[in-house]
């Protein structure tokens, strides 16, 4: 019977089983193989703090990034076949149905890491382009958690920027923002340059690293937030009126195919990236990991594993 992982109340988690509806002819039968834990998403939906749902109804699922091989396709799929290793945005389960043309098709040779990292990776581009920096303009990130991290790579490996200041107070993650393409890190938004940025892309869901973006754009600069405001309310501070600086949002990406056409050759060469995954579980301990991370435990992000 296949198992789930269900959010029965706040804070609390639970296995159940659930069997499999049938087979639809554009749907897929996935063994799940692999999975990841998006913190910043995940860890205020367990808690019930999540500023984007303020009345959950429960049971939930949580979770959205998934690594696994197909095990039956629907008469109606042509393109994917049994075997074919998939990422999809179905939650913790070890076995699922989904529709094909929901899926992200990935080399069977790939490391399931650099394959997970394909959707957060679409997440981040997106809110990149919306600014579309060119590679002279300086440009500010606020928040180094994989979503921030991720955006560094992309302004550096795709937009080719030379100058990425980003901005952590958690100095262990300076080392990996700089291997993945930032040219400064800083521990405050403080030490930002005033009216130097042409653009800035918020990633920490704080206020406080908001009003310091603001600040430190030049005038009509922009300004994209990358976070789900998961934890403050974001206001605009007078900079924003003063500086007539843009404001836009970002949430999920919008073609995950083409930009894993993109991604993925670009992640093989890139080794800095398998650092996101600072813990590892096996699928029977996602309960247990949820409570340390509830305690304060930090990694950037786990790697999950659901090997038999």
């Amino acid at each position: 019977m296949p198992h789930r992982l269900q959010l029965t109340a706040p804070r609390t988690l639970q296995w159940v089983e659930q069997p499999l509806a049938p087979l639809q002819a554009d749907e897929l039968l996935i063994q799940t193989l692999h999975g990841a834990i998006s913190i910043g998403a995940e860890l205020p939906q367990v808690m019930a703090t999540d500023r984007s749902d303020l009345a959950p109804i429960y049971p939930k699922e949580t979770g959205y990034e998934s690594y696994g091989e197909v095990l039956a396709t629907g008469e109606d799929v042509s393109n994917i076949r049994v075997g074919d290793r998939v990422v999809a945005f179905y939650g913790h389960q070890d076995i699922a149905i989904v529709r094909a043309a929901k899926v992200i098709p990935v080399p069977r040779d790939l490391p399931p890491q650099l394959a997970l990292l394909t959707i957060l990776s679409c997440d981040a581009a997106k809110g990149v382009h919306k600014l579309n920096p060119r590679p002279s303009d300086a440009v500010a990130v606020t928040g180094l958690g994989t979503i921030g991290l991720l955006t560094v790579f992309y302004l550096r490996h795709y937009f080719g920027l030379s100058r990425i200041d980003a901005v952590d107070p958690d100095e262990r993650r300076h080392a990996l923002a700089k291997q993945l393409g930032a040219t400064r890190t800083l521990t405050s938004g403080n030490d930002l340059e005033l009216n130097t940025y042409a653009a800035a892309l918020e990633c920490s869901g704080r206020q406080t690293a908001f009003a310091h973006l603001q600040e430190a754009l030049a005038p009509n600069g922009q300004l994209c937030i990358l976070s789900d405001g998961n934890y403050d309310v974001l206001s605009l501070c007078p900079s924003f009126y003063e500086k007539e600086l843009r404001i836009v949002g970002s949430s999920d990406g919008i073609d995950y195919r083409a930009h894993a056409d993109w991604f993925l050759p670009v992640a093989r060469k890139t080794t800095a990236l398998f650092k996101l995954f600072e813990q590892s579980v096996d699928w029977s301990d996602l309960i247990p990991c949820f409570e340390a991370l509830q305690a304060g435990v930090k990694p950037l992000k786990v790697f999950i594993s659901y090997d038999r």
